[in-house]
């Protein structure tokens, strides 16, 4: 792991963490815009990859002032979240940290700090 990727190992299965994710994305009142399943892609090329999905996820209410404020911050907007499983029981969750970048983008304080809050508040969902 560097400071530019966060990762938490959950010691739950693949699927009961990513059901996990989800309803703790959904219950905090964002979106999840996207999932992408890299296995299912590995499977259809003939490959075979450990479950592995993305989620990009957000909120118009909490991304937009930052991209408003500094619009290339929409390259790093919506959220984007990794499981993977780590091949012993476990779940691994991997994402950037959305403060850390957004404040290397010059995006004000207040809007980088909202993000970065409801980051850490899903992983204590996902914990809990």
């Amino acid at each position: 792991m560097s400071d530019r990727i966060r990762e938490i190992l959950v010691p739950l299965p693949f699927s009961d963490t990513l059901d996990r994710l989800s309803a703790a994305i959904l219950k905090s009142g964002m979106t999840i815009f996207a999932t992408i399943d890299h296995a299912a892609g590995a499977r259809q090329v003939g490959l075979h990859m450990p479950p592995t999905t993305v989620f990009i996820y957000g909120s118009p209410k909490g991304g937009t002032p930052a991209m408003l404020s500094v619009p290339n911050a929409a390259l790093d907007l919506p959220l984007r979240v990794l499981v993977r499983d780590s091949g012993n029981g476990e779940t691994v969750i991997a994402f950037h940290p959305v403060g850390t970048i957004l404040r290397t983008l010059g995006v004000p304080e207040e809007s980088a700090s909202r993000l970065e809050t409801a980051q850490n508040l899903l992983m204590d969902g996902v914990l809990s």
